[in-house]
Formats: structure tokens, sequence, C-alpha cells
């Protein structure tokens, strides 16, 4: 089970590698979604983590590329609950669960493992 995860925040992605070392997971990181996108396609994820308050995302290209891969991974895209416009371009442009950030926080314990699952 492999997760790769856009971010930029380290503290936040210490968590979430975290809550994956609990289970046997493990996620990998990307500051950026070129270093994301070159990771996915020498590893291929079965999930991937978007921060949608990532510098410079372009959510509808960026979610393009993702599902190009041979096997598309399941994409969980979280952000600010007041940039409902980002959220809403995030579902619009293919991700599986859009949610807002403190969401995805409480989401995390219990629903990264389901995520990480490969898909049927």
């Amino acid at each position: 089970m492999t997760c790769l995860m856009l971010s930029d925040d380290l503290m936040f992605n210490s968590r979430v590698m975290g809550t994956a070392r609990e289970f046997g997971g493990a996620v990998r990181t990307a500051r950026n979604s070129e270093g994301l996108i070159a990771l996915a396609r020498s590893a291929p994820p079965t999930c991937v983590i978007i921060d949608l308050a990532n510098p410079g995302l372009d959510i509808v290209g960026f979610v393009q590329e993702l599902q190009r891969l041979e096997k598309p991974p399941r994409m969980i895209a979280y952000g600010s609950h007041v940039d409902t416009a980002v959220l809403q371009a995030a579902r619009e442009a293919g991700c599986e669960v859009v949610m807002a950030r403190s969401q995805f926080v409480t989401a995390l314990p219990t629903q990264l493992q389901l995520w990480m699952k490969p898909s049927e």
C-alpha cells in the first residue's frame, strides 16, 4: 500500500506519514505537482492525497495527469472550508473524496488505510 501526498507543509506531512506507519503503510511526499507526477510514474500509488492550498496547483491539469497513469490512483483532496470554489473544482476534476482540512484531519485515523487499499 503506497500513497503519495502533494503538500509543502512538513509538519502536516509528518502527521499523515505517522498515521500510515501505524498500520504498515507508507506515504511519500512531494512539494509540487511535477515532483509528485514523477514519483507516480516511477512507483504507481494506490492513492494520492492533494493539499489544494499547494502553491501554483492547477487541480484540473494535475488530476488529468494522474488519470493518464496506467492504473489511476484514488484521489483524496482537502482544502480550506472557506475556499468552496477550489473544493468544487477538485470534485469536478475527478477527485474521489474532497473535504475541508478539518474533516480530513478527523477522517485520517480511520480512513487512510481504506484510501490506501488497492481498488478492486
